[in-house]
């Protein structure tokens, strides 16, 4: 979809890598194209929370160098993306996003999984909705109707429900 400056929004989602903490989760990821794409890289974050020390625990913001200053515009979104599965089963806490999560990895790992596993199970699994997506899908939406509502509306779950009535 295009808004009214040429930048395209929309989501995508990415499994929870094998054999890592966020396996079996299905995480939402809010994609940003800008006018000037593919010469400046896509905006990403997650829509699903996440516990990870490259991505916000509070805004879903990625620290990733492809969507930074290693960005080139011989990459894909589909570049894009796999980088972020890859974030996921190989985290970088020496170049943080979240420095208490990154703390967390770094100094106790056992704490760190533990709370990842239960992240992953509270907001990225079919049985563990995230809650904005189930307070919005229990008022009778589709699910992907509201996650294409959250990613229009930057997450905000008024906004994203005055455009799932038809307001915006």
């Amino acid at each position: 979809m295009r808004t009214t400056d040429g930048d395209r929004n929309g989501a995508m989602t990415r499994t929870g890598p094998a054999d890592t903490v966020y396996e079996g989760g299905t995480f939402h990821i809010d994609i940003q194209i800008g006018s000037s794409y593919p010469f400046e890289p896509p905006r990403m974050k997650f829509l699903t929370k996440v516990w990870h020390p490259n991505v916000s625990s509070a805004s879903g913001a990625i620290c990733l160098d492809v969507l930074k200053d290693q960005w080139s515009p011989a990459l894909t979104l589909k570049t894009a993306l796999l980088s972020c599965q890859a974030l996921l089963a190989a985290p970088e806490p020496d170049d943080p996003q979240d420095a208490v999560v990154a703390k967390m990895y770094i100094s106790d790992r056992a704490a760190f999984d533990a709370t990842a596993k239960e992240w992953t199970e509270k907001y990225a699994t079919k049985t563990q909705v995230d809650p904005v997506v189930g307070e919005l899908t229990e008022m009778g939406f589709s699910e992907s109707d509201v996650l294409k509502a959250l990613t229009k509306c930057g997450g905000d779950k008024t906004k994203a429900l005055e455009v799932l009535l038809g307001g915006a």
